[in-house]
């Protein structure tokens, strides 16, 4: 149980992040399904690959790069979350 607790407790997030996905706080699942809205939204995911998101100017400043992975993605979100 303290499992779903902690993915449910409402987190701080970074200016940066909130620039993507809007005000916090908000839970670690809420800001995962945000990011994906946002990723559809915008279309970028890779086609070649889906897995791999192509990141636009807002989420360079998130991710810190270009193009990240579905799983280093919520790894470099977690740097934006207190």
């Amino acid at each position: 149980m303290a499992i779903n607790s902690a993915l449910s407790k409402p987190l701080t997030l970074s200016p940066e992040l909130e620039a993507v996905i809007g005000a916090g706080p908000m839970p670690r699942t809420e800001v995962v399904k945000k990011l994906w809205e946002y990723i559809k939204k915008h279309d970028l995911q890779n086609p070649a690959n889906k897995r791999n998101i192509l990141a636009d100017e807002k989420l360079k400043i998130v991710f810190g790069k270009g193009e990240v992975t579905m799983f280093e993605m919520t790894k470099l979100v977690s740097a934006h979350l207190k």
